[in-house]
């Protein structure tokens, strides 16, 4: 069976991704799966650029395919931000009831009309020859007043879904699967890989 380096640090994806690549021909590896201990720097200005630098890079490091993606919450009212900065967003050590509080402060006395945002989620896979592809995936929905529900990670819960009434951290992990821009660019990925050719020449 052909091997998927899953490159990326989060446990929380990796969770993610092995749920739903759970039926991909490929056996899933980790960082850890392989001993891999290396950083690399996202220099990029879009998340398809970040996406792109690590999935290349692990892919030479490891001499695996391998998958990464950048993905981040931009909210309209402060014109896009965090966006790529999102995972260091007021310091990467920063908790993330400190980020919605400081979020929360900046939004206030916003209506939900202009409280838009959306998550956002670029996913490459490389080839160790340099062959590379990357999806993209957004999810629409408003910034809720107040951080709601215990699922999910990141700022899930702050993100509120509309149509559901909920917020992501609110659904079903299956459920967010589906809809979460994560779930929409996972589901284009597992549709290359399903059609990813053994020699990596093309696809």
């Amino acid at each position: 069976m052909r091997k998927l380096l899953l490159a990326t640090t989060n446990l929380h994806k990796l969770e993610e991704y092995r749920a739903i690549f759970v039926d991909v021909p490929f056996e899933l590896l980790s960082l850890r799966d392989i001993q891999l201990d290396m950083d690399v720097e996202e220099t990029g200005t879009t998340f398809a650029e970040n996406a792109e630098l690590k999935a290349l890079a692990y892919a030479r490091a490891s001499g695996l395919l391998a998958l990464a993606d950048d993905s981040g919450l931009e909210i309209d009212a402060l014109g896009g931000a965090p966006g790529i900065y999102s995972a260091r967003f007021a310091g990467r050590r920063t908790p993330y009831a400190e980020r919605f509080r400081l979020i929360e402060e900046q939004l206030k006395g916003l209506p939900p009309q202009q409280r838009t945002a959306r998550f956002r989620c670029a996913i490459t896979i490389a080839e160790p020859s340099g062959l590379y592809r990357t999806v993209e995936g957004v999810q629409e929905g408003i910034i809720a007043e107040a951080p709601r529900g215990k699922g999910g990670f990141g700022y899930d819960p702050i993100f509120l879904v509309p149509e559901l009434g909920k917020t992501n951290a609110e659904l079903a992990p299956e459920h967010k699967n589906r809809i979460s821009h994560r779930g929409q660019a996972a589901a284009k990925a597992r549709n290359l890989l399903l059609s990813w050719p053994a020699t990596g020449s093309s696809v």
